[in-house]
């Protein structure tokens, strides 16, 4: 078997790796990083069907930008919920 085959299988295995723990994190934050995780592998499962337009794209949009949104979504119910715990009377 060539080397590239067990390199396709080898991501494919990855994405669906990363797309289950994505979708079924119990923590926010490592649901976040596994999608962006996702995204990149998927950026490279694109570069490997000789897509690299597309490539580009989702790496720009899929783990960078809804990425660095999702961050920061996460880090303000963060803020929120430090705010809300300390109003909370005890």
């Amino acid at each position: 078997m060539q080397i590239s085959l067990w390199f396709d299988v080898f991501l494919i295995i990855c994405i669906l790796i990363l797309a289950f723990g994505a979708l079924f994190s119990k923590n926010i934050f490592t649901g976040i990083i596994l999608f962006i995780s996702l995204g990149l592998a998927v950026t490279v499962a694109w570069v490997r069907l000789n897509a690299v337009d597309v490539a580009i794209a989702e790496a720009a949009i899929g783990a960078g930008l809804t990425g660095a949104l999702l961050l920061g979504a996460w880090k303000r119910l963060e803020i929120k919920k430090k705010a809300l715990d300390e109003e909370a009377p005890k």
